[in-house]
């Protein structure tokens, strides 16, 4: 069940140009699956900005709970000057995460920020040899934790600046869909152009395929209607509290 938690920063790290942060904080102690997330506002804010801000949670260990975001507003802006010591508050876990077999091959794809969610389940995954990461990313790999997930298990990143990269990215993504429709399955999690892509190629081959949305959210658990996405039953879908995962046809991308 979700909680909320006043939490002290533990570090801030800043990554590659800068714009991309490291936020690890006291561990709640929760008990979580890869794919959920939480909403957090730091205690020192004051009516403005009004709401708290949505992350997947990357990894909660040992150290803490990590949480991984671009500055891309005043929102992250403000969240990016944090130091140790600074409180936070902290609801969660929120959402449903990926549901996948843990004997099962399982094909991780993420785009920019999507990499997050799928630090944690890397880390804790039992066979990792049973997993590979096709990463898309358009800023370069120092703001992202690729490397130390590319020592872990089989991973690929393609990094997307012109019209060609981004038809060579779907080649691959093709090949690789197709290569794991039979017996695996594909979690994905990232922009929701990449998303499209990926629902596109793997309802070509009957992939059983799970995508985890990067919405706006406010409240995190469904009251204000923030967050809503089509469903492909025309249904209206609260991405905070019946996702952020989804089946891919369960949503219209």
């Amino acid at each position: 069940m979700p909680s909320c938690h006043e939490l002290q920063v533990v570090e801030l790290n800043r990554l590659g140009n800068g714009r991309f942060i490291h936020l690890r904080l006291q561990s709640p102690n929760w008990e979580w699956t890869p794919g959920q997330f939480v909403m957090l506002r730091p205690s020192s804010w004051g009516p403005d900005p009004f709401g708290a801000r949505p992350f997947s949670i990357a990894d909660l260990d040992e150290q803490g709970l990590h949480i991984y975001f671009q500055v891309v507003g005043r929102g992250t802006k403000l969240l990016a000057g944090l130091a140790p010591g600074d409180r936070v508050h902290v609801w969660g876990p929120l959402g449903r995460g990926f549901d996948y077999g843990l004997e099962n091959p399982l094909l991780l794809l993420a785009g920019g920020m999507g990499l997050a969610p799928f630090v944690g389940l890397i880390k804790s995954h039992p066979t990792p040899i049973n997993l590979e990461l096709i990463f898309g990313h358009r800023h370069d790999l120092e703001g992202y934790p690729f490397q130390e997930l590319k020592q872990q298990t089989l991973a690929w990143s393609f990094q997307d600046k012109s019209a060609e990269d981004l038809l060579e990215l779907k080649r691959v993504l093709g090949l690789k869909i197709r290569g794991y429709a039979p017996e695996g399955e594909i979690l994905a999690c990232g922009p929701f152009p990449f998303l499209k892509m990926v629902k596109e190629l793997s309802k070509g081959c009957g992939a059983r395929t799970q995508v985890s949305l990067e919405t706006v959210m406010m409240c995190g658990v469904g009251a204000c209607l923030g967050c809503v996405v089509p469903g492909e039953n025309k249904a209206s879908l609260k991405a905070c509290s019946q996702g952020p995962v989804f089946r891919a046809e369960e949503v219209m991308l």
